[in-house]
């Protein structure tokens, strides 16, 4: 027991390589596994000799037939996309995790993945061929020999092509190698890499794929205490979002078991579910493999939905009608679906001892489905859908799923009478049990994370109201198309123009905003950034759902008008009035003539939203310090700088108008944040022609962010200037 143990234990470490992958591909990969598993279900149901037998459908199904035909079609259709997760996850997770350009990265996954295996290919070949390798230890790819590294293989390229990509996807090469610069480079970095990667793969796995075999071995061995201990862990790794990296060892290689399939060496328990159920030859399914999968089936499909009606009982009378209807729809998503999260994260917010009861039982619903010999296996979930297409419509014979509904009607009433028991013996506030000030709902995970922060936040998280306030001033979650920022203002594509609110936005700090159609600005300047990421951080919590009620609570939409700070100019003469009278000065950030900011080519600049100071059309792609002092900020986009400079000064440069559009094209930094600079010490050089050429104009403001802490900003330089002449003279 203490080694199988610490088999499963190894298998979380195995699947770690794959938890960002995952995460990357769920949404892409559940919808494949789905089409895919329709087809090759319905295919090989109906193609089946022993199924054709059982239902009487020889007259109408038979091989060379139409019917047959497309039957045919569809089987191994499907079974093409079991056969190639591999490169599915190459491209996938590169897709998933490139922050840009996905499309090249896509490629660019693909070419690594045919480059690695070909390298391994030519190694085997040099060594000896297939026969000289380990037994069972290669396989074919897309008509190349290589070994059997499964989804483990796509996964490793996928990731660090992602890495790759993000990398370089902006770089810019010499003048005579431009042309392969920027996204043209990812690919053939990538192919580079691989095929070292391949060689060392070659070494490398196969020490890797004996010590998965042997852990393999290990679990086979462990008999029903196993699948027991396999299925309580699986349910109790949700609620830290690792149950997919747990199962996926087992479902995707040798821990799940080897098998030879039609004379093809196959591992994992998943892959050798759906190789058995392709193929023609198959009269009974291995149990071996689907004791991973067909655990889940009793207490999706029965066992959960008694819980939920238990909780319906056990609701109070006045609030019946209301759970009624949540839980009849939590209850059918999981009976057709498999899709458990609102039942169970009800669990884990208002009972976690539920939960725990709750991960025992599907534990043993794990083991009697291995006793009875249960051979259903599944694509992502435990429904009545899958239940169907790879059990019911396989033959009792070959699956007995018979026995999948013998024990769900137990687990039913199991369910039922021990969640009904513990609900109204320990006073459990299970939905309609809740105080009559609280509205009936049921949980998700994000309810759960956030009663997590609140906890260790002592009890009093508290809501980002400027966040709120610049939500709510958007129109609301719903209104919002597109989000994004750059260096001194949010960019924001909302739904309805009409619903966008200037004066809430303006209460939330922003100095100024700005419509083009349905294009919002909202002018934050330099700290813009950080509103951006609080924001897109509320709107992932459950007060983003329920503004109005937060700001009823607050009084913020009544009483916005009096809590705005009255206008700083105001004060501000007095203030000014009564200060040193000693002078600083900002040197010119470029060559090039300086012009007012009046005549800017954007108005948050022209019209000192954001400061004073003054712009520069320059004469060669270099900014410069101004003075001595700290880099606050590069932005990631390279066009834009803020530093302050040693006497206080808070200082924005911004090369260009709109060029974060560009997102990095053409500019190279010279400095990082938090860096010490001389004046004259060159920050960012930039392509002056190709900015142009992109339809990007070149104007480069310089501003003072802080005007009010100053009794006057004045800028005094004027025609031609070069770095180094005085550019604004400050008097405190």
């Amino acid at each position: 027991m203490e080694q199988l143990l610490i088999c499963m234990s190894l298998s979380l470490i195995a699947g770690l390589l794959a938890s960002r992958a995952a995460k990357a591909v769920r949404l892409p990969a559940v919808t494949s596994y789905l089409v895919a598993g329709l087809l090759l279900g319905l295919g090989s149901s109906f193609t089946n000799a022993t199924t054709i037998e059982t239902y009487h459908l020889g007259n109408i199904i038979y091989e060379g037939g139409l019917l047959y035909t497309i039957l045919d079609i569809m089987s191994k259709a499907g079974s093409a996309v079991f056969d190639n997760l591999a490169l599915l996850f190459a491209m996938g997770v590169s897709i998933g995790m490139a922050k840009k350009e996905k499309e090249v990265a896509a490629l660019s996954g693909a070419i690594a993945y045919l480059v690695m295996n070909t390298a391994i290919s030519a190694l085997i070949s040099a060594k000896g061929g297939v026969e000289a390798m380990a037994a069972n230890s290669t396989t074919s790819v897309l008509g190349i020999t290589t070994l059997q590294m499964g989804v483990f293989g796509g996964i490793l390229v996928g990731l660090g092509v992602a890495a790759l990509h993000n990398r370089f996807y902006k770089i810019e090469l010499p003048q005579v190698l431009s042309f392969f610069g920027g996204t043209r480079f990812v690919p053939i970095i990538s192919t580079v890499v691989y095929l070292f990667v391949g060689v060392i793969m070659f070494f490398l796995w196969p020490v890797v794929q004996s010590g998965i075999s042997h852990l393999g071995t290990l679990v086979l061995r462990s008999g029903y205490a196993g699948t027991w201990i396999y299925g309580i862990l699986e349910r109790a790794l949700i609620p830290f979002g690792l149950h997919h990296v747990f199962y996926m060892p087992f479902w995707q290689t040798e821990l799940g078991g080897s098998m030879t399939i039609d004379g093809n060496m196959v591992s994992g328990a998943q892959n050798i579910f759906f190789a058995e159920l392709a193929s023609k030859s198959t009269t009974e399914f291995s149990v071996s493999a689907t004791r991973f999968m067909s655990g889940k089936f009793p207490f999706m499909i029965f066992g959960l939905p008694a819980a939920a009606f238990a909780m319906y009982r056990a609701a109070r009378p006045e609030k019946k009608k209301m759970v009624g209807s949540l839980l009849l729809s939590a209850a059918l998503t999981s009976m057709i679906t498999g899709i458990t999260e609102p039942l169970e994260f009800t669990f884990l917010f208002v009972a976690p001892l539920m939960y725990a009861v709750h991960c025992v039982l599907a534990g043993l619903s794990y083991m009697l489905m291995h006793i009875l010999n249960v051979g259903v296996g599944m694509t992502f979930s435990g429904g009545a859908i899958d239940l169907t297409l790879f059990g019911i419509l396989q033959g009792n014979a070959k699956t007995h799923w018979i026995w999948i509904v013998v024990v769900g009607l137990v687990y039913a009433v199991v369910y039922y009478f021990v969640f009904y028991f513990m609900i109204t013996k320990l006073n459990l506030k299970t939905p309609g049990r809740e105080p009559d000030d609280v509205e009936p709902k049921l949980y998700r995970r994000s309810d759960v994370n956030a009663a997590k922060a609140e906890k260790k936040a002592g009890g009093s998280a508290a809501v980002d109201m400027v966040s709120a306030m610049v939500l709510k001033g958007l129109g609301g979650k719903a209104n919002l198309s597109d989000l994004d920022c750059c260096a001194t203002r949010l960019r924001v594509t909302v739904q309805n123009a009409e619903l966008v609110d200037d004066v809430m936005l303006k209460a939330s700090g922003a100095s100024g905003v700005i419509h083009k159609g349905n294009g919002v600005q909202v002018i934050y300047g330099p700290k813009v950034s950080v509103i951006k990421s609080n924001l897109e951080n509320f709107m992932d919590t459950p007060e983003a759902d329920h503004l109005d009620s937060l700001f009823a609570e607050s009084e913020a939409e009544t009483t916005v008008e009096e809590t705005k700070p009255e206008p700083e100019q105001n004060s501000a003469p007095a203030e000014k009035a009564a200060g040193s009278g000693e002078c600083l000065t900002l040197c010119t950030h470029m060559n090039g003539a300086a012009i007012p900011l009046e005549e800017v080519e954007d108005e948050v600049f022209s019209q000192k939203i954001l400061g004073d100071g003054i712009a520069i059309r320059p004469a060669e792609g270099k900014l410069y310090a101004p003075c001595d002092g700290t880099i606050e900020t590069v932005f990631d986009t390279r066009h834009a700088v803020n530093m302050t400079s040693a006497d206080g000064v808070e200082i924005l440069m911004h090369i260009g108008i709109d060029t974060v559009k560009l997102e990095g094209k053409y500019f190279e930094a010279h400095v990082s944040d938090g860096q010490a600079v001389k004046k004259g010490d060159l920050l960012i050089s930039f392509d002056m022609e190709a900015i142009t050429a992109a339809g990007c104009k070149l104007t480069t403001p310089m501003l003072v962010c802080n005007v009010d802490d100053y009794a006057a900003v004045t800028p005094v330089a004027q025609g031609t200037v070069s770095v180094g002449t005085t550019a604004i003279q400050i008097t405190k």
